[in-house]
């Protein structure tokens, strides 16, 4: 098994299918999206024909929503979604915060306090941006220095107050979940591990449990329920000693590894899984790694990364430039340069590789 070659299938990236950025998302289970503007082109470039405007068009429309999930990351979630995600991963990191919050005096109290407060200034529909709520609670009597406000609204996000809404210009809007998105199913504890397994296994295999546990958030053990809950959806195979999780419905079409990604910071294809080795040689992890995650946008070929890459938005264009690990041939600096006109189509804007 070509293990980054089904990976480019399972994600969407070879051949994407769906012409709707609310598909992508509901079919990855979340997109990591700490990087606001690479998080929508994380959505963009497994979609057919996506532009910027596009992506932000669905998330205008409620079609899912940017929170924190799982692993105190910032992720777009299906609307549908967000809820029982929430319910069953969002409790530990909350508990792992526990004595971060102690650090800075936040307590039961505070967060009722400050959820209240927020309750009232974003009650009727209303889209606040993030200043103007630190400046309410400030007004308050709770004071939002030293990342207090941040931890604040990741807290309320987690339990489910609040959420993000559109963006005001370039800054970011809160908003009441309830108010924000429309009622959903709420599933029972075994149902989500299951749910979550299915997702993740369809969308990102082949995975290992391990893979599974460290992109959720969950334990192993319960990384291995919902594998087992959702044994019935998925296939398992043992590669180089290792077993791994993946769905025969996304299996690689034929010529899907020929083309180059020009792929975002945290993207899902190289920060989704424990073990990136099948995507990463490990001699350049420090290229494009650091805190612990693959923070550098990156360049993809035959579903391995070889090498990195920034913008220059220029007045009438973009630029790209790469930077590889390697010398490529040809063929390969064309099938990137073809990779540069999608993401200028994206944007919206003439692109060109930096030469």
């Amino acid at each position: 098994m070509d293990i980054a070659r089904h990976r480019l299938g399972s994600q969407h990236l070879a051949r994407p299918v769906f012409d709707d950025p609310a598909e992508v998302v509901h079919w990855m289970g979340a997109v990591q999206a700490q990087d606001y503007l690479g998080g929508l082109w994380a959505v963009g470039v497994r979609t057919r024909a996506a532009t910027e405007a596009s992506v932000e068009a669905a998330v205008a429309r409620r079609a899912f929503v940017r929170t924190w999930p799982m692993r105190g990351t910032l992720h777009f979630v299906a609307a549908a979604d967000v809820r029982w995600m929430s319910q069953l991963l969002t409790p530990r990191v909350i508990a792992s915060a526990a004595s971060r919050h102690r650090q800075l005096g936040l307590d039961a109290k505070v967060f009722n306090r400050a959820g209240r407060v927020v309750e009232r200034a974003l009650e009727g529909g209303k889209c606040v941006r993030r200043d103007a709520i630190y400046q309410i609670w400030d007004a308050a009597g709770i004071p939002t220095r030293d990342s207090r406000g941040l931890h604040l609204l990741g807290y309320l996000a987690m339990t489910g107050l609040i959420c993000f809404g559109p963006r005001a210009g370039k800054q970011q809007t809160f908003t009441l979940l309830e108010e924000w998105l429309p009622p959903a199913r709420a599933l029972e504890r075994d149902e989500a591990l299951g749910a979550l397994a299915r997702r993740y296994f369809t969308s990102h295999g082949p995975a290992t449990v391990h893979d599974f546990a460290w992109w959720s958030g969950l334990t192993v053990t319960d990384a291995r329920r919902g594998a087992e809950v959702a044994r019935n959806d998925l296939e398992q195979a043992d590669v180089d000693g290792g077993s791994y999780w993946f769905s025969v419905a996304a299996q690689p079409k034929r010529g899907a590894s020929r083309a180059a990604y020009l792929l975002p910071p945290w993207d899902e294809y190289t920060v989704a899984y424990r073990d990136r080795t099948a995507v990463l040689d490990p001699t350049h992890t420090r290229k494009v790694n650091a805190g612990g995650g693959v923070l550098s946008p990156v360049v993809v070929l035959r579903g391995r990364v070889v090498g990195t890459w920034r913008r220059t938005l220029g007045k009438r264009a973009v630029t790209v430039t790469p930077t590889y690990f390697g010398r490529l041939t040809t063929d390969e600096t064309q099938a990137v340069a073809a990779a540069t006109r999608r993401y200028g189509e994206f944007l919206g804007a003439p692109a060109e590789l930096a030469r």
